[in-house]
């Protein structure tokens, strides 16, 4: 039956993705995150406090996510119809596949009617980075680099999670996620309460992207990409970028596609100086945007595959 909802959810992101009328349980993790963290604020000013106060703020909201989610599962549990509907729809809000690639779209839409100025507005929706000056070849690598990251998550991550302890663990990762994407900035704000956020956003990944970098060289073999060159990059770059994960799934991107990532990036009106990732055999292109779509859903399915064949072999087991 877990294996079961696992493939419904599945499928039902592939068809449905994200509906912008849908309350998506992320907004209330986010309203969770700025409620608790204006409670921190009021008590911890700065410094070794402020850490704990991050401290505190990450078991709140991951705490009370994973709990309130174990007790929806808990309650439905008597009625399996109830039980495998409420789970599928559950796991299926942490996965985002047609999300990712329908913003990843977008830009690529607006790259080609040829408007700078529109496509950096649309690629400031989903990075961090200043897009203001950035220049078609930017906007393009910055896009790329999305998806590579986000396809770790965005999916693969979520994914596994929820093959290991099913809808609260997905939840759990889900809301360890977002907390990093909200308060998990070095910059003066955030670098004190967002420490622990960004520390246990760090280790959450280190599986899950190596995982994913393995997936991805599997998916550009049978995809008919540059396998070979996407293990040689992730292998050999795997350590030029600040995070201790995400140079994996830009360097089987990378080597896949075989173009070069990274360089420096502008986030919060800061320069980043980041070592680049992969070699520019020829130059980045606007297609490239629709290569790694295409990269991305074959590396979703082949973890579908992968992690379902594993989680039946360990059930022959147990």
């Amino acid at each position: 039956m877990h294996l079961l909802i696992i493939i419904l959810a599945y499928i039902l992101d592939l068809v449905f993705g994200d509906p912008y009328a849908f309350p998506h349980p992320v907004r209330f993790i986010g309203k969770l995150t700025r409620l608790v963290e204006k409670q921190v604020r009021k008590h911890m000013k700065k410094g070794l406090s402020l850490k704990i106060g991050g401290g505190i703020l990450w078991l709140v909201v991951v705490g009370t996510t994973y709990f309130m989610v174990y007790g929806i599962v808990k309650v439905s549990q008597g009625q399996p119809l109830i039980y495998i509907t409420t789970n599928t729809l559950l796991i299926y809000t942490t996965l985002a596949t047609k999300c990712l690639k329908d913003e990843a779209v977008k830009i690529y839409q607006t790259l080609c009617t040829g408007s700078l100025e529109a496509s950096r507005m649309q690629l400031s929706f989903i990075v961090g980075r200043d897009t203001t000056e950035l220049s078609e070849k930017e906007i393009i690598r910055a896009t790329v680099e999305t998806v590579a990251e986000n396809t770790v998550d965005g999916i693969i991550a979520p994914l596994l999670y929820a093959f290991i302890g099913g809808a609260p663990l997905a939840f759990a990762y889900k809301a360890i996620n977002t907390l990093d994407s909200m308060v998990g900035y070095k910059n003066e704000k955030y670098k004190d309460i967002g420490f622990v956020s960004a520390k246990m956003d760090d280790v959450a990944n280190f599986i899950p992207a190596r995982i994913t970098s393995i997936l991805m060289m599997l998916a550009s073999f049978l995809l008919g990409l540059d396998a070979r060159a996407s293990i040689k990059i992730a292998i050999r770059d795997r350590k030029n970028h600040k995070s201790p994960n995400c140079a994996y799934p830009e360097g089987s991107v990378a080597g896949a596609l075989g173009v070069q990532l990274g360089g420096t990036n502008t986030y919060f009106g800061e320069v980043m100086h980041k070592p680049t990732i992969g070699d520019a055999r020829r130059a980045i292109e606007n297609e490239d945007i629709l290569r790694t779509n295409k990269l991305m859903y074959g590396t979703s399915l082949v973890a579908l595959v992968v992690f379902s064949l594993g989680y039946y072999l360990i059930s022959l087991i147990v």
